[in-house]
C-alpha cells in the first residue's frame, strides 16, 4: 500500500477520532461509540487509527451519531481524494467487472500513446473474446463478484475499437510465461496466440516479447499500463492503483524502457509465439 495512500488512511482516522471525542452529547469513548452503532469495539479503533478504510456509509453513521451530520461532506470528500488512486477490488467489483471495464474505455479513449507490460497474461486490447471471458470468470469466482463475465467481455472489445483509429500507438510488451499460462483452455489459448501474431505489422502496434532467456535489467514484475504521460494504472490482489503525478509517470515509463530493452520484435516475436503454440497439447 502506498505511504500517501496510508497517510490519507490515517489522518482521516485522526479526524475520526476528534469527532468522537468532540461528540454533540458529550465525549464519547470508542466502545460507546461502537454501542450506538453496532458495531464490534474493534472497528472504531482500526478506523481511527487508519488501519481499515471506511465506506461512505461507515462516515454517514459515525457523523450522526457524533452529532456532527453537517461534516459528512468534507468526510466523504476526504475519502473519495486518496480512494481515487487505491481502488480496492471488493468495492470496484460490487457491481460486476463491466463497469470496471467501461471505466477503462474511457481512460482508453483518452489516450494517443500507451505503454503496457503484462508479465502474465495477454494485454486486454490483444485479447480474443474467449480468452477474455475465461479470466473474468477466474476473478469473478476469486472475488466472490456479480457474474457479469460477457457484458464484461464485451465493454473490453469495443476498447479494442481504439487500435483502428489513425494516430493511435500501443507499444505491448509480454513476458513469454503469459504466453504459456493456461489460464484457459488450450484450444483458446492457441486462438489466442494466433490472434497476438496477427497483430504484429499493425500500424498502431508496437508489441515485443521478452523471452523466458532473455537478460533482464530488472524482474518481470506487476502488469502496467501508461496513458500518454499523464496516467499510469497497475494492479495487485487487493486493490487497482492509479497514479498521476509525474514522478509516478516518468518512474513507470522508465521501468517500461528498461524491460523493453530484453524484447524482441517482428521475426523473432512470431518465433517465440509460434514456439507457445506449438508447445500446446490441444487435446487437454
Amino acid at each position: 500500500m502506498s505511504t500517501d495512500y496510508q497517510q490519507a488512511r490515517e489522518a482521516l482516522g485522526l479526524r475520526l477520532r476528534e469527532l468522537r471525542l468532540s461528540a454533540a452529547g458529550g465525549r464519547l469513548t470508542g466502545p460507546q461509540l461502537a454501542t450506538l452503532l453496532g458495531w464490534a469495539h474493534s472497528k472504531v479503533y482500526k478506523l481511527e487509527g487508519g488501519k481499515q478504510t471506511a465506506t461512505p456509509d461507515d462516515l454517514r453513521a459515525w457523523a450522526a451519531a457524533t452529532g456532527h451530520a453537517d461534516l459528512v461532506d468534507e468526510l466523504l470528500g476526504r475519502l473519495q481524494g486518496f480512494e481515487s488512486h487505491i481502488r480496492s477490488w471488493r468495492r470496484q467489483l460490487a457491481a460486476g467487472h463491466r463497469p470496471v471495464q467501461e471505466t477503462w474505455n474511457t481512460e482508453v479513449a483518452r489516450a494517443q500513446l500507451i505503454h503496457a507490460w503484462e508479465e502474465a497474461v495477454i494485454p486486454g486490447m490483444l485479447q480474443t473474446a474467449d480468452y477474455a471471458r475465461h479470466l473474468f470468470l477466474r476473478y469473478a469466482a476469486l472475488q466472490s463478484s456479480p457474474p457479469d463475465a460477457d457484458d464484461a467481455v464485451r465493454a473490453r472489445m469495443r476498447r479494442q475499437q481504439w487500435l483502428y483509429h489513425p494516430g493511435h500507438e500501443l507499444r505491448a510488451l509480454v513476458w513469454e510465461a503469459a504466453l504459456h499460462a493456461l489460464v484457459c483452455p488450450p484450444v483458446i489459448l492457441a486462438a489466442q496466440l494466433d490472434r497476438l501474431a496477427g497483430v504484429i505489422g499493425l500500424d498502431t502496434v508496437e508489441l515485443g516479447v521478452l523471452p523466458l532467456s532473455a537478460s533482464l535489467k530488472l524482474p518481470a514484475a506487476n502488469g502496467f499500463w501508461v496513458f500518454d504521460e499523464r496516467l499510469v494504472i497497475t494492479e495487485d490482489w487487493h486493490a487497482e492503483l492509479w497514479l498521476d503525478d509525474m514522478e509516478s509517470v516518468t518512474g513507470y515509463l522508465r521501468v517500461w524502457g528498461a524491460l523493453r530493452d530484453s524484447a524482441v520484435y517482428g521475426a523473432e516475436a512470431h518465433r517465440v509465439i509460434a514456439r507457445a503454440r506449438g508447445a500446446l497439447n490441444l487435446r487437454r
